[in-house]
């Protein structure tokens, strides 16, 4: 528009002038007339060149204004498939006037300033960050970014513990974090409590499935793609067993004739009311584990095991079972360092992250383990599959001071063995929330609020008592195998670091008194021995169970499992266990506490049965403490302050 203008005034002043000059000068001849005309030419030529110039520089300033883009932000995160672009509105662009640039020149001018005096007082801008044009209230952003990648470890922590407690920033600066920041900040700020939403890109877009395939079909084909070594008999029953009935509900779902009738549909619905999540689940499990093996994981990475879980999270969102055995291969994964960061590039520290909020406390267990294992800036120990850490779950500046280690028994479980007493229970939304009406794992809720200085750690492992509903109809553990299994995995986790105080249900107790033997034979893990402080039973079956007996007499009926068998009063295995225990418990002093049932309890709708008697609980060291409950309620209590005064006390010794 002004090089319109211009050239318009321009040929009028040409137009105009020439005839005066002719009347004025007559004496001009020819030369003098080509030398006035070329001089037209050339100061016309200029006007042109000087008018595009301004013109052109009036555009590359405009389009400045209006998309400023990040470039050190697209250097760094050039390998992904996001980047946060900040864009100005026009009318925004149009207001600003010349007191805003002399602003904005002077921010740049106390900048340039800062760095400089900062590169002599230790340097805190890196060179890719000092040439990044910002304002000067991003001037903290960038600082925290700078300190979160410094070499000493103490800097990091800090620079992560002031991200997380940032709730007053503007949106786009938590974008800005969420871009630039390496994976092991990511990671730090998913495992702070406190921490924005926002500093968590959404995971990348999903890979499109394939013509005519679904999530169940991809699934199996994962499966079907991990290699067939190295597996015990009851990883190849998982396999056999989940190809076998998802070749079958494929089959139905596309009309086979596998079946009589020539139709699968009707078997594929007598799965459920969600035949393809328990098809899934058969998958799901076989693959939990493979995921144990540190070269099968590398499998499960290469075949897009990740996407292809992220996807099943997703679609079975209202599905916990689920999810939950999808979040154990995450954090079994998360066991091989050389795979963080394909699990990082994959998405799945912000639906961790997620997850890791809820109040549902199994859920956000599965995410804590996961996240654990990540984080190799905090976390010397590793989680192995079945070890979940209740308290903290979260980074803390608390410092621990020991352990507390739950163990459940026969038909037991990490979770629901420590949940309060289902009487109680108010079945309305705020009860999920208030903590202090019911808990579904009062070691979580309870112990870890009156107890922060400990890590509560709950042990999970697969039992039956009978054959006939076993998991894997292969499986023979004895209680020896078990404790040796456990004992590893725990060593792992790091116990043994600190004092320990081990609490335990029914079997688990048998468990606990076995491990500690084991672990006194060998000087490896001396340091859990030395450590160990006392024990807390729950109706543990030190001379045996009831409930052995009356499956022993209707063995034909229950076939009764290994462990139930190991349980009889007449066990050689159980009488040398409670007496190598005994005097190896009064060399060492070890504080004990009993509690036992009084109560019966009913097996089925039919059978009444006092699991463990009285004489049976009673180690023959240590108090011994009645209950008026029966077996399963033992551990599970009506009221904060119920019986387990007597459990907080020894805690705290």
């Amino acid at each position: 528009m002004s090089l319109g203008a211009y050239c318009v005034i321009c040929c009028r002043r040409i137009g105009t002038s020439a005839p005066r000059l002719r009347s004025h000068m007559p004496w001009r001849n020819s030369q003098n007339i080509r030398e006035y005309s070329s001089g037209n030419i050339i100061r016309l030529t200029g006007s042109l060149i000087l008018g595009g110039s301004l013109f052109l520089t009036y555009e590359v300033l405009a389009l400045k204004k209006s998309v400023t883009l990040d470039t050190q932000v697209v250097e760094r995160e050039k390998m992904k498939s996001y980047i946060y672009v900040h864009t100005v509105p026009a009318d925004k662009v149009e207001s600003h006037g010349l007191a805003w640039q002399a602003r904005k020149e002077l921010h740049k001018a106390v900048r340039k300033m800062l760095a400089a005096s900062a590169r002599v007082l230790r340097s805190p801008f890196s060179d890719s960050f000092s040439t990044v044009d910002i304002e000067d209230h991003d001037c903290a952003v960038w600082l925290l970014l700078r300190k979160s990648r410094e070499d000493t470890k103490a800097s990091r922590l800090e620079a992560v513990r002031e991200m997380s407690e940032a709730h007053h920033w503007h949106d786009y600066q938590y974008r800005i974090i969420a871009q630039a920041c390496d994976p092991r900040t990511l990671i730090g700020l998913a495992r702070s409590k406190e921490s924005d939403r926002r500093f968590f890109l959404p995971p990348p877009p999903l890979p499109s499935l394939k013509e005519d395939s679904s999530t169940e079909e991809e699934l199996r084909r994962l499966l079907a793609s991990l290699p067939q070594t190295e597996l015990d008999e009851c990883l190849q029953y998982f396999t056999s067993l989940a190809l076998s009935e998802s070749s079958q509900s494929l089959a139905a779902q596309k009309g086979g004739l596998w079946c009589f009738g020539g139709n699968g549909l009707p078997y594929a619905e007598s799965f459920g009311e969600v035949p393809s999540a328990t098809v899934e689940m058969f998958c799901l499990e076989a693959i939990v584990k493979h995921s144990e093996i540190p070269s099968h994981c590398d499998h499960i990475e290469a075949g897009g095991g990740l996407q292809l879980l992220q996807r099943l999270f997703r679609l079975h969102k209202d599905c916990p079972t689920v999810q939950r055995s999808i979040m154990r291969i995450i954090g079994n994964m998360a066991l091989n360092e050389r795979l963080h960061p394909a699990i990082v590039r994959s998405g799945w520290v912000s639906m961790l992250a997620d997850v890791l909020k809820s109040y549902h406390i199994m859920e956000a267990s599965h995410a804590a383990r996961a996240l654990a294992n990540l984080d190799r800036e905090t976390v010397c120990e590793k989680y192995e599959d079945g070890v979940y850490v209740l308290h903290p779950q979260c980074r803390t500046s608390q410092p621990i001071k020991a352990d507390v280690l739950f163990i459940h028994g026969l038909m037991g479980a990490a979770f629901k063995t420590w949940r309060q007493h289902d009487s109680e229970r108010v079945l309305t939304e705020s009860a999920e929330v208030d903590e202090n009406r019911y808990t579904t794992c009062w070691p979580k809720t309870w112990l870890a609020k009156d107890c922060p200085a400990l890590r509560i750690i709950s042990v999970e492992y697969d039992t039956s008592l009978s054959d006939w509903r076993a998991r894997c109809p292969m499986e023979r553990k004895s209680i020896a195998f078990r404790s040796n299994e456990l004992l590893s995995k725990l060593r792992a986790a790091g116990v043994g670091d600190r004092p320990v105080i081990w609490i335990s249900h029914s079997m688990g107790g048998l468990l606990v008194k076995k491990m500690l033997l084991e672990a006194s034979r060998n000087p490896e893990l001396s340091t859990i021995i030395n450590n160990t402080r006392g024990m807390i039973f729950y109706s543990v079956p030190h001379h045996g169970s009831r409930l052995a007996e009356y499956s022993v007499n209707i063995r034909y009926l229950l076939f009764p499992s290994l462990e139930v068998k190991e349980l009889s009063k007449d066990s050689p295995a159980l009488k040398a266990l409670h007496d190598d225990f005994v005097e190896f418990a009064k060399d060492k002093n070890f504080q004990v506490l009993n509690f036992v049932e009084t109560k019966p309890t009913f097996i089925g709708s039919m059978i009444k049965l006092h699991i463990v008697p009285v004489e049976s609980a009673d180690l023959g060291i240590g108090d011994l403490i009645p209950v008026d409950v029966n077996h399963l309620d033992i551990c599970k209590p009506k009221t904060k302050d119920a019986f387990f005064v007597s459990t907080y006390s020894t805690v705290h010794l």
